[in-house]
């Protein structure tokens, strides 16, 4: 059985999500997931090694490195065959959260947007945001958050 795909750590989401080829009324397209269009921004306009991108994105090198050679796969076909880019999609978050147990004491991470209930580990209700700032606005909002 494959690992379930953890979300992939992102800080931009374009305004504009949709690109068409001047002139094209029918037309196909290719979808660009958004995880892919930002290891594109954080390696070829940030300029990051690919180390620090993996690093942001919260995923190992080798996973970067197969998410931004699918992306500029895409981008590749949409430009030389004609077809729109549509920009959508994907396993993405906006920010991973760090969580603590306070029955088994493990610590583990967890997309902020997932509501985290139970420990993995124990299945225990008692679990505590570790990482206060900047992240888990409302798991933080929980009073024994504040007790760990």
């Amino acid at each position: 059985m494959a690992r379930p795909i953890k979300p992939r750590k992102i800080s931009f989401v374009p305004k504009i999500r949709y690109f068409v080829p001047h002139g094209k009324r029918e037309i196909e397209e290719i979808e660009l997931k958004i995880e892919e269009l930002e290891a594109m921004r954080l390696k070829d306009i940030e300029n990051l090694s690919q180390e620090e991108c993996a690093k942001k994105m919260n995923v190992s090198r080798q996973t970067f490195q197969l998410i931004i050679d699918e992306a500029r796969k895409k981008v590749a076909m949409a430009l030389t065959s004609g077809k729109a880019i549509n920009i959508q999609g994907g396993n993405y978050t906006f920010n991973i959260c760090r969580y603590k147990c306070i029955d088994c004491g493990k610590e583990f991470d967890r997309a902020y947007e997932k509501n985290i209930t139970t420990c993995p580990e124990c299945d225990s209700e008692k679990i505590a945001c570790i990482q206060m700032k900047g992240c888990c606005m409302k798991s933080c909002k929980r009073r024994k958050c504040k007790d760990v």
